[in-house]
């Protein structure tokens, strides 16, 4: 149930576009035709996936402090945080690579038409974002990571696609000059944010059993106050008749 939760709240509540606006410049430059997105997206979704499990490993065995403990005592007390930027970059750097390399391969249109943007994955911030939220959420076990990695780049995938399907749409529409191009684009991007917005509302709904100190819940403790205060009332009306 916790994977289920994850893996819903990491696409529709905490998408990566919609609700932290990050991978904006690929998510613009790559949004024209949606062949183009998909690759890019499914792109996307491979390196989020492999990178930020294996990003969980590392700040969980070399970065954070005391994980070097596994070393001998004498490391226990190492703090290597300061070179998670470095670890996590190298790391989506080799990702983009392996990427780039297979895709230009076996896609070598794709290739040409993502152009310098399949690269520059290494540097997207949405990519970078993933491994650092994983790290500051303090995601709990390696499968977690994989979950939330995958689910992540799912979210990144549907956003991009999103506005992909709409900009071939409105290329034939009777948009006013001054919000051709990027400005409809922005525009259609906030309203779709406020759309995702609504999505916050679906995983609040177990706190209608939490107990309150004493024990009971909050809406059977309210009913029998109403009834003490009911009890009291009659007792007062009945006083005043006798």
């Amino acid at each position: 149930m916790e994977h289920l939760e994850l893996f819903f709240k990491s696409i529709f509540v905490d998408n990566m576009v919609f609700a932290t606006f990050l991978g904006m410049c690929s998510y613009l430059a790559v949004s024209k035709k949606v062949s183009t997105a998909v690759g890019l997206g499914a792109a996307v979704i491979f390196v989020l996936t492999v990178t930020v499990p294996i990003n969980w490993l590392l700040d969980q065995y070399i970065l954070q402090e005391g994980a070097l403990s596994w070393l001998g005592a004498e490391y226990a007390s190492y703090d290597l945080s300061f070179l998670s930027f470095i670890l996590f970059i190298a790391t989506i750097a080799t990702m983009v690579q392996l990427v780039e390399i297979v895709v230009e391969r076996f896609s070598p249109a794709l290739y040409n038409s993502l152009g310098i943007f399949l690269p520059l994955i290494a540097v997207n911030c949405a990519i970078l974002g993933g491994s650092l939220f994983m790290q500051s959420r303090e995601i709990e076990s390696f499968t977690f990571a994989l979950n939330y990695g995958f689910s992540s780049g799912i979210g990144w995938f549907l956003a991009i696609l999103a506005i992909a399907a709409i900009r071939e749409k409105i290329r034939y529409s009777n948009v006013p000059a001054p919000l051709r191009g990027l400005g409809i684009t922005f525009i259609i991007t906030g309203l779709m944010a406020i759309g995702f917005m609504s999505f916050g509302g679906m995983l609040t709904g177990g706190d209608d059993g939490e107990k309150n100190p004493e024990g009971g819940t909050p809406t059977v403790e309210v009913e029998k106050v109403i009834e003490k205060d009911t009890e009291a009332a009659q007792a007062v009306v009945s006083e005043k008749n006798n």
